[in-house]
């Protein structure tokens, strides 16, 4: 079972293919409600021994930022390398 834990947003690399996908109006829209009504899902990450990357949630974090959040949930989970 997937468990959540906390995050700090600036530890958090995003891949260059990832950052193409991103929609500022999105990010907007989803910062305003996660103000409303908190932070549904988690992102998911996961860790390559030194860092974590970000596997989804690529609006989530981005609106989190943009909130000025310093920490996010996410899941630690175990992906393959795109």
């Amino acid at each position: 079972m997937l468990r959540v834990q906390k995050v700090k947003v600036d530890d958090i690399y995003v891949p260059t293919a990832r950052k193409k996908t991103l929609h500022p109006e999105t990010v907007r829209h989803l910062a305003e409600d996660i103000l409303e009504n908190g932070m549904k899902t988690p992102i998911q990450v996961r860790h390559d021994g030194k860092r974590h990357i970000l596997v989804e949630g690529l609006h989530r974090l981005e609106a989190a930022k943009w909130l000025g959040e310093t920490e996010i949930d996410a899941y630690l989970v175990q992906a393959k390398r795109h």
